[in-house]
């Protein structure tokens, strides 16, 4: 690092300890990347010379050494972006983009530098080097080859040329669908159209209207005030205009389109991204973007994905339909709603639910306030990985976020986490994990602990009660923690495999959607329910209803994932850029293929598709449901030792195992190996058919 930095005058220049969250401002952000970018630029120069020696101290550490440091600020400047979106930061995000993008491209197009790192691996000691520094040496080839390393220098530039734009859309994207998200308000005037939403939802629409000075109740598009109105609102009307105005986000049909804000419309965004990738994957010399997508991933072929995709929607299709047939009948029959709308589905859904197994959601959340989920997703942390969760002090970026450390058994810090539950203006949707820093023991120094970002966007406290969450909640929850446990528990030293770092990316969801098993076991929800009113834990029979409705529509759930992944991998294996059909107009064929229920004529709902167009899963949704299969599996050795004697899911000897084989390996092998050594064979598909009720010889609608 060079001597020039003073890092008390730019807090993005401090690496000593933590982000300095409570100091960092829009204009810190292009001094800091002149010298991170100077600094990293002069290592990966040091590094291609002809006279520096082709070793791993002398190629891999010190360039490594170097651009730690570049990642680690603009990873905290894209997570505030994130968070905590400003016009003064959004705006100098965006200048620098095309700076951070551009060296990336320069260092994955460096043919120099490529040829070090193959004379390294083509050494006669690289046998002698550990596994981990063999995979890191691996990745970096394969990922030089899809950087372009390999093309003509004529071409480099076209190639540098497509990643910058790419970056820019990518980012665009996100920020029209949060624009466009935060731009819509419903102002209901009457207490007549609140007609059978939840208290906290009607006390959170109040003090919404009441911030901004209105009377009467503010909803808006972010999920937590959208989705009970879809839900439980008795007014058909107000159902039908916000959901018009959900799935129209970001595009020529949105509320907000022709008012001087067109270019929230992510139209021709979709448009151009493809158009790119497609002419990266020909550059390339690979058939389409799938193809260049898959290549570091556990999937061996698109086509392999695809037929897998099909497969799983023939076994669910008979659940589905018969789902769908039930509930147009219940919708019929019981609400008089002689054709079932779009923005009727979830409310005849809940009503269906309520009817037959005799609960609400909303009944259930007030069992799951804030502080009691944590203990006991705490706990089961704790009681199956051997670690110890506290309360700890850190800055952050707004007054709800809170911080934590994992210890070892003997108080050592392993980790440490950032925790931002509630949804917000300027917070982007959705839930994610991100890393602030990963585990590395440097040549000469101690080793450097991981700091996780746990993201999500549920209801804040309203109304002078604790935020309570859904059971939906609760499971995202868990699942956003099997992420960060991921990156937290790594035992691996070596930064490009330490954590979630090498991972392929569809076996990256095994940890989180494995860690959402647990909100179905009474052994952990009875220790992590208390009533917001009665303090009451989660009653028996209560619970015996939420498991009797687990399964309620998973037939239905199944196919709108696989649609998505469908779009996802068509779009990106033989969608014709260049022709008349628009990614909506895929969208409603691939809905008709294989969906049950039909999708509303206006709908945009690609235009909202962050994952692949702002979030990296571009032919790589597939890996949700492709990683379901481990996860379930993964989790059945749990339930086979219950089975066996322990009498617990939370059994501590498998637990210890898993995160041997599975968490603590991180990246360092292939993941295929982690799954084995941990389960001692490969997965099969039965766990998770067993899990969402569909089985082999499962009767459709015999749950119920």
């Amino acid at each position: 690092m060079s001597t020039s930095q003073s890092t008390s005058d730019n807090p993005l220049l401090d690496f000593s300890d933590l982000p300095r969250f409570g100091e960092i401002r829009p204009e810190h952000v292009t001094p800091a990347l002149d010298v991170l970018l100077a600094d990293a630029n002069a290592a990966v120069d040091r590094a291609s010379e002809p006279s520096t020696p082709a070793s791993w101290a002398d190629i891999v550490e010190p360039v490594e050494r170097a651009t730690e440091p570049l990642s680690r600020a603009w990873g905290v400047i894209g997570h505030l972006n994130a968070v905590a979106d400003t016009p003064e930061l959004r705006a100098v995000y965006g200048e620098n983009l095309p700076r951070v993008t551009e060296f990336w491209s320069s260092v994955g197009q460096n043919l120099a530098l490529y040829e070090k790192y193959k004379a390294i691996a083509a050494a006669s000691d690289f046998e002698s080097l550990t596994g981990e520094r063999k995979k890191i040496l691996n990745n970096a080839l394969r990922d030089f080859r899809l950087s372009g390393a390999e093309l003509p220098e004529d071409q480099k530039p076209r190639f540098a040329e497509l990643q910058e734009r790419q970056a820019a859309l990518s980012k665009a994207f996100s920020d029209h669908v949060l624009d466009a998200t935060n731009a819509y308000a419903y102002i209901a005037e009457s207490k007549d159209d609140l007609a059978g939403l939840p208290e906290d939802v009607i006390e959170a629409a109040r003090e919404a209207a009441e911030r901004e000075s209105k009377s009467g109740w503010k909803f808006t598009l972010h999920f937590p005030s959208y989705f009970p109105v879809m839900q439980y609102s008795e007014n058909r009307a107000m159902r039908e205009t916000m959901y018009r105005a959900y799935v129209t986000r970001a595009s020529e049909l949105g509320p907000q389109y022709g008012k001087g804000t067109t270019d929230w419309d992510n139209t021709a965004n979709i448009a151009e991204s493809l158009k790119l990738r497609e002419e990266e994957a020909h550059m390339l010399g690979y058939k389409n973007f799938a193809e260049v997508s898959l290549a570091p991933k556990m999937a061996e072929s698109p086509e392999q994905v695809m037929t897998f995709l099909e497969d799983l929607a023939t076994r669910a299709r008979p659940h589905a339909e018969h789902d769908w047939q039930e509930l147009r009948e219940f919708a019929a029959g019981k609400l008089g709603l002689g054709e079932l709308q779009p923005w009727d589905v979830a409310f005849a859904a809940e009503r269906l639910r309520q009817k037959r197994y005799s609960f609400s959601e909303n009944e259930v959340k007030q069992y799951f306030p804030e502080d009691t989920v944590l203990k006991g997703l705490f706990k089961v942390t704790e009681t199956l990985f051997g670690v110890k969760i506290r309360r700890d002090e850190a800055a952050t970026w707004h007054p709800d976020v809170r911080f934590f450390r994992v210890e070892n058994q003997d108080g050592g810090l392993v980790a440490q986490f950032y925790l931002d539950l509630y949804a917000r203006e300027g917070k982007r949707g959705g839930a994610w994990m991100d890393d602030a820093r990963s585990r590395r023991k440097p040549v000469d120094g101690a080793v450097q602990t991981p700091v996780a970002y746990l993201t999500c966007n549920f209801s804040a406290p309203v109304g002078g009660k604790p935020a309570c969450f859904t059971h939906d909640e609760v499971i995202t929850l868990f699942h956003e923690f099997g992420h960060g446990l991921h990156h937290m528990l790594t035992r691996v030293d070596e930064l490009g495999v330490s954590g979630i770092n090498g991972v392929e990316w569809d076996a990256v969801e095994l940890p989180s959607q494995f860690m959402e098993n647990f909100c179905w076991e009474w052994d952990v929800l009875s220790d992590m329910t208390s009533h917001v009113d009665t303090a009451q834990p989660l009653p028996r029979e209560l619970f015996d209803k939420m498991l009797a409705a687990k399964n309620f529509q998973s037939g239905l759930g199944t196919l709108r994932q696989i649609v998505f992944s469908m779009f996802d991998m068509k779009l990106h294996v033989d969608f014709d850029t260049s022709g008349a059909k628009s990614a909506n107009d895929l969208a409603r064929e691939i809905n008709e293929r294989f969906h049950v229920i039909p999708q509303a004529a206006f709908s945009r709902w690609p235009n909202t598709f962050s994952h692949i167009f702002a979030g990296g899963y571009a032919a790589g949704y597939y890996s949700y449901k492709w990683a379901e299969v481990l996860s379930a599996d993964a989790y059945a050795a749990f339930e086979e030792a219950a089975q066996s004697g322990t009498g617990s899911v939370l059994d501590a000897a498998t637990g210890t195992r898993y995160r041997k084989e599975i968490l603590e390996v991180g990246g360092s092998r292939p993941a295929m190996e982690s799954f084995k050594a941990f389960r001692g064979r490969e997965p099969n598909i039965d766990a998770l058919l067993r899990h969402n009720g569909m089985a082999p010889g499962a009767v459709p609608g015999a749950a119920h």
